[in-house]
């Protein structure tokens, strides 16, 4: 996205369920999202900016139904805020550059990990795999795939 970049612009470039994701703070519904059950190595971007997030060596299977995730990238990447819908109060998960809603953190992830469980939106996400994140423009990420 650039910063010129339109909400009719964005409309038309996202699919319906990305657009009310990342611009409406919708949720896909549990196990529907094409990353839940997905496993290969590379980065999960921003859909809407192209802002590298995620880790695949991050990524573990929580069972709730979204990617889970023990950290970002890189914690610059993302800024949380207090959410207080539905009656609860979470830690809603923003991407910095667009500011795209992304989903949420809780604090029963892996304690050897940290602790955390980033439970994104695959809808929110795009899949960079390892083997074209030079062609694809995510120069030096591919270290973090090199033993």
């Amino acid at each position: 996205m650039n910063k010129h970049e339109s909400q009719e612009d964005l409309k038309q470039r996202l699919t319906a369920e990305e657009y009310a994701v990342t611009q409406k703070a919708a949720t896909e519904p549990a196990f529907t999202g094409k990353y839940d059950q997905f496993d290969q190595p590379g980065i999960y971007v921003d859909v809407v900016s192209g802002q590298p997030l995620f880790s695949s060596t991050d990524k573990y299977d929580a069972g709730c139904g979204w990617p889970s995730f023990t950290k970002p990238i890189d914690a610059e990447n993302v800024q949380e805020n207090t959410d207080h819908s539905f009656g609860m109060i979470r830690q809603e998960v923003l991407s910095t550059d667009a500011h795209s809603h992304l989903g949420h953190v809780f604090n029963d992830g892996p304690t050897e990990a940290g602790g955390l469980r980033y439970c994104i939106n695959s809808a929110a996400l795009k899949f960079i795999p390892a083997s074209e994140l030079e062609t694809q423009g995510y120069h030096g990420f591919d270290a973090l795939f090199k033993d």
